[in-house]
């Protein structure tokens, strides 16, 4: 399998993984309006991930749709990060998750708005908005649970320090020849400027930076958490229960 086919499945479970996590929130969030945001936040992920789909897709020549790859790959086959795929019954844990991985997202489409890959570069140049209202919203909300009550200060604190060890996988290595060609963005690149964005939002919400040990997640390789197998039988269970049905 190529390297740029093991790229773009990297970025489209992380979309498609974390829509599916923002959508447990439906009906759950601690007030309506939060149900909104959050199932319009999970809908632009799940937009980015099928389109990155659609791309693997051709890319793999094979004859497999984006359905195909969301719903009939077995948990080994996806390339998710180990940061979007762990459950979040919490709602601190939740906008916590959200800040880092948005965070991430938008240090990254910037940098693949201008991909010599033009799929690549259209995904971003649209995502790259996107994701600045999911970084407004969690930093939103982390500033006001941080700088809230004694109890909202320390469940905030706690939820960041929860997250945080799973932050290093995303600026895992990635090809380096995607990278030089232009088709790839640096991970270490964006490194800085992720850190600086979540380091002025933890001290707006009066919490500290977490000193972490990083957790050692291996979800490009297709190892994952125990969440992960949970996650993908409810995620796949109406597709596989159904093979071939059309709406």
């Amino acid at each position: 399998m190529s390297a740029l086919f093991d790229y773009v499945v990297g970025l489209a479970d992380d979309a498609l993984v974390s829509a599916q996590r923002t959508g447990w929130w439906i009906s759950r969030a601690p007030e309506l309006e939060e149900d909104v945001a959050l199932a319009n936040i999970g809908l632009d992920q799940l937009g980015q991930a099928r389109v990155l789909l659609s791309r693997a897709g051709l890319l793999e020549d094979c004859g497999r749709t984006e359905d195909d790859l969301a719903y009939l790959r077995d948990e080994r086959e996806f390339r998710n990060v180990w940061l979007v795929e762990r459950a979040q019954t919490d709602f601190g844990v939740a906008m916590a998750r959200l800040l880092l991985f948005a965070a991430w997202q938008a240090e990254l489409y910037a940098a693949l708005a201008s991909s010599s890959d033009a799929t690549l570069a259209g995904v971003a140049g649209k995502a790259v908005k996107e994701v600045s209202y999911h970084l407004d919203h969690a930093s939103r909300w982390v500033v006001r649970l941080g700088d809230g009550t004694e109890e909202s200060h320390r469940r905030m604190q706690a939820a960041l320090d929860a997250e945080w060890p799973y932050l290093e996988e995303l600026f895992g290595p990635v090809d380096a020849g995607l990278v030089a060609s232009g088709v790839a963005a640096d991970p270490t690149a964006l490194r800085p400027a992720v850190l600086a964005r979540l380091e002025q939002v933890v001290a707006e919400a009066t919490l500290v930076v977490p000193q972490v040990t990083p957790a050692p997640g291996r979800g490009r390789e297709g190892i994952h958490t125990e969440e992960m197998g949970y996650l993908l039988a409810e995620m796949q269970h109406l597709h596989r229960s159904h093979p071939g049905a059309t709406w």
